[in-house]
């Protein structure tokens, strides 16, 4: 099987060899690109990249610039890196598109850990259809959830609730991140409705509904047993 191809563009060549050791060692082949020109140069001329990791500021041409030419013509997951914790910057990129956003200084883990959920999130890393961690089993063709191999029943919310919680094994969610990801950016409610969902499904999946731990004043966390 081919490995999956991620393009990683920073003009900071130790930050892109320390993604690229990480990424590597996650058995993931990795492309370099130094600037946002050459970054276009290849991604026009390899046609099988599936995600690019993209630094914001760099010479001739800035993230904001590739971005916006990639998605005139692809698809392809985009994950931000970025030294601006602003939130002004943070909205610019998911008006383009941006699939994730993430702040330097980074975690190298966490960083992997966000390629991973989403690679499964666009259906690239699993193509069965199927999540499975821990005892507990998603199918996601089926719209089905067993948990050691008992069927239980979860209404949609539910559902798109611990898929979304599985396929972001071990990263801190807040309650707005989950609202935006779950229920979309057309829902204005109160973000407490998260934690309503969050005690059905608790409930629903007994003693594994530990697995969905609560981090105070901000939101949840999904640590399960491998």
């Amino acid at each position: 099987m081919d490995k999956i191809k991620i393009l990683v563009v920073d003009d900071e060549s130790r930050m892109r060899k320390l993604v690229k050791d990480f990424l590597q060692k996650s058995n993931y082949d990795v492309v370099e690109a130094q600037d946002g020109s050459e970054a276009l140069d290849i991604f026009y001329n390899n046609k099988d990249i599936s995600l690019i990791l993209l630094d914001v500021m760099m010479p001739k041409l800035d993230g904001w610039q590739v971005c916006r030419e990639i998605r005139e013509k692809s698809k392809v997951p985009i994950i931000m890196l970025t030294a601006k914790a602003d939130e002004r910057d943070e909205l610019q990129g998911f008006q383009l598109g941006v699939d994730e956003y993430i702040s330097k200084p980074f975690s190298p883990k966490i960083l992997v850990a966000r390629v991973e959920a989403i690679l499964r999130r666009t259906n690239q890393k699993d193509n069965t259809g199927n999540l499975e961690m821990a005892g507990i089993i998603i199918n996601k063709v089926a719209h089905m959830v067993m948990i050691d191999g008992i069927s239980i029943d979860l209404s949609y919310k539910e559902f798109e609730l611990l898929t979304y919680f599985m396929e972001n094994k071990g990263i801190a969610l807040s309650r707005e991140k989950i609202l935006n990801s779950v229920w979309n950016y057309d829902y204005f409610g109160d973000a407490r409705t998260i934690d309503t969902h969050v005690k059905k499904l608790r409930s629903k999946m007994g003693d594994k509904g530990d697995y969905i731990k609560t981090i105070w004043g901000m939101g949840y966390k999904f640590e399960a047993e491998t």
